[in-house]
């Protein structure tokens, strides 16, 4: 759920931008001539396709484009705080959007599954959050930019005692705030 609204606000950024891009600032005369119309898109119509080699896209474009493609959620062996090996390529990419954009801050979801106490899971998801954290911070993320909450097994990603559920239940989110 958390990267379809990363998702969704890259996707609405490029919208506008890609809107920005297609507007027209020339001015028009009122002719009553379709042919001098006509003749005009055309050449509007043949000066877009030239490449001038210089991409048209601000580098917050680029950046969002790249959060779109990252993981946000990252998920944790039984009983282990450890990120995993598989996650980490996505949490650098994460860490270098925000350690080049210190405006933006981050919240850091740890979860577990129904297994062991209530304390213990939440003191587990704690952990999770605080290793992501610290795996961010490492990789050149402020500490303040950084928040951490966790919510042990009160809210599971998927409802289920198999293996397959407890798995996606050991997680940390991690949400983009502003």
């Amino acid at each position: 759920m958390r990267a379809s609204n990363v998702a969704k606000a890259a996707a609405l950024a490029l919208s506008v931008a890609f809107a920005a891009g297609c507007s027209t600032t020339g001015t028009t005369t009122d002719t009553g001539s379709a042919a001098t119309d006509s003749a005009t898109d055309g050449a509007a119509t043949q000066s877009v396709g030239v490449d001038t080699g210089v991409s048209s896209k601000s580098l917050e474009q680029q950046q969002l484009e790249a959060l779109a493609n990252l993981r946000t959620v990252f998920y944790f062996d039984f009983d282990k705080s450890t990120v995993q090996a598989d996650g980490m390529a996505d949490l650098e990419g994460h860490a270098r959007y925000l350690s080049a954009n210190p405006n933006v801050n981050v919240r850091l979801d740890g979860h577990a599954d129904e297994r062991g106490t209530r304390e213990y899971n939440m003191a587990l998801g704690e952990r999770r959050a605080l290793a992501v954290a610290r795996f961010l911070q490492v990789n050149g993320v402020a500490p303040a930019q950084i928040e951490t909450v966790s919510y042990g097994e009160e809210k599971p990603a998927v409802l289920g005692h198999d293996a397959a559920a407890q798995a996606q239940n050991r997680r940390v989110e991690l949400s983009y705030v502003r």
